[in-house]
């Protein structure tokens, strides 16, 4: 539907994704420590014969270390980073506004720019899939129509086609002024192609009796 002003927050998801997905550090540090634990055996094999001191057999140990020390440090940045993406995207997805329901946009209320609190509402939205058909029906019907029942359903002219629809109401309080009962009908429009707000006229089918 729309968005707050986000380019900061963009720009800082972009440098989180590219230090989350740089692990050229860790190669580097992974062949050093590599390296000093190789140069540590040799070392090492060289005290045991007397041709190295035992300082230089130490030396080579505490490199080895220190080294894996720092490749553990880089593994667990690069975690950081990927979880200071996750961070960043959640942060853009509260500058998002998204509609609960699939529908048109019927009005606008703010302009971008404009001021807005927590209480001011932004658009107003129709659902139009599906669509909710209302009719009025002659008490002489009322054991004729129930929950389930199907109708069809004729738009005026200017919208023209006839679709199927589903009865999901029958009121159980009757109209005694004008002798009528409503019933309420589910119009599926899954491309969206019917407008809403359209008169029409609905064809039940009474093969049976329904009650």
């Amino acid at each position: 539907m729309g968005s707050l002003e986000d380019g900061v927050e963009e720009a800082n998801l972009a440098l989180a994704k590219a230090k989350a997905t740089n692990e050229y550090s860790i190669e580097s540090m992974q062949a050093r420590l590599d390296f000093l634990r190789s140069k540590f055996g040799r070392t090492g094999q060289l005290g045991a014969k007397s041709f190295a001191s035992q300082a230089s057999v130490e030396e080579a140990a505490a490199e080895a270390k220190a080294a894996e020390a720092q490749l553990k440090e880089a593994k667990l940045n690069l975690e950081i980073f990927r979880l200071d993406v996750t961070r960043t995207e959640e942060l853009l997805k509260q500058r998002r506004f998204v509609s609960p329901i699939d529908g048109v946009v019927v009005e606008r209320m703010l302009v971008p720019g404009e001021y807005r609190n927590e209480q001011t509402p932004i658009l107003t939205l129709a659902q139009i899939n599906p669509l909710r058909v209302e009719v009025f029906v002659p008490l002489a019907y009322y054991h004729k129509i129930a929950v389930g029942s199907a109708a069809q359903v004729k738009p005026d002219r200017a919208i023209g086609g006839v679709y199927a629809a589903t009865v999901t109401v029958v009121d159980e309080v009757f109209d005694a002024a004008s002798g009528t009962f409503g019933v309420r009908l589910k119009l599926p429009n899954p491309d969206m192609r019917l407008p809403a707000g359209v008169r029409c006229r609905i064809t039940f089918d009474l093969r049976e009796e329904a009650r």
